[in-house]
């Protein structure tokens, strides 16, 4: 008897808070220290325009790297969490897999590839003082498309995939379908590069490297942890479905 949603939900919130946390963790030393660099950079470009600071601000940069920061990715965690644990209720019968494991990693990891990994070669992202304040909205538009192609790629590579029989034809199929896909959505897309000439590419790498380094580790600790904590619950399940108490 397959495990009740709720509990699913609950699993899959918790490895996210998980997730979340580690994820802020690794940000607040890896991307943090990019980040006040690339600030002292626009407030000194500013100062030679003779233009005045960006004024008072509502929360302080302390209080947004001590504090937003973990609070952010743990909430973007649990969101991410109560995600995977719909899309694993909703799609488990269709996966061939008897494994809850293969099946909890395999879902995280074509979320990875759709949400993060795809959107990230299209449009890196970049820190504070790169970009124009007027294409915001035309940016905005442009990434959560090629998001949306990202995960429709994943799904067009593994239906392509199950057209076959052989391994080899499911592998070279679904990764053909794969790439095609993702060909067509970038070249359709328009490219943007609002980097200015005098950024530094050293600590503009550093920081999207930081930022890709930050979703991986969500993504992979959410996978590894919702499959430990399935495994946990199937363990407390007798073959019948009914539940026995937990272990002391």
């Amino acid at each position: 008897m397959p495990l009740r949603f709720g509990r699913l939900l609950v699993a899959g919130l918790l490895a996210g808070l998980i997730a979340g946390v580690l994820a802020g963790t690794f940000a607040y030393f890896a991307g943090e220290p990019r980040i006040d660099a690339a600030i002292a950079i626009e407030e000194q470009n500013a100062l030679a325009h003779g233009e005045a600071g960006g004024g008072e601000e509502l929360v302080s940069r302390d209080t947004q790297k001590n504090v937003g920061l973990i609070l952010a990715t743990s909430l973007y965690g649990i969101a991410m969490g109560g995600f995977l644990a719909t899309g694993y209720t909703l799609l488990r019968r269709r996966l061939h897999t008897g494994s809850d494991t293969r099946a909890a990693l395999g879902l995280a990891g074509a979320a990875l590839t759709g949400i993060v990994l795809i959107p990230f070669v299209k449009y890196p992202p970049n820190p504070p003082a790169v970009g124009d304040p007027a294409t915001i909205d035309q940016r905005t538009i442009s990434y959560l498309a090629v998001l949306a192609l990202g995960l429709v790629a994943v799904w067009a590579g593994v239906l392509a995939a199950r057209t076959q029989t052989h391994e080899w034809r499911r592998a070279t199929a679904g990764l053909l379908t794969f790439v095609v896909v993702v060909t067509i959505a970038w070249l359709l897309l328009p490219a943007v590069n609002e980097v200015p000439d005098t950024f530094p590419a050293v600590l503009l790498w550093k920081f999207r490297l930081a930022s890709l380094g930050t979703q991986v580790i969500l993504w992979t600790v959410l996978g590894v942890a919702f499959a430990g904590l399935l495994h946990r619950l199937a363990t407390k399940a007798t073959p019948a479905g009914t539940e026995v108490p937990a272990k002391a």
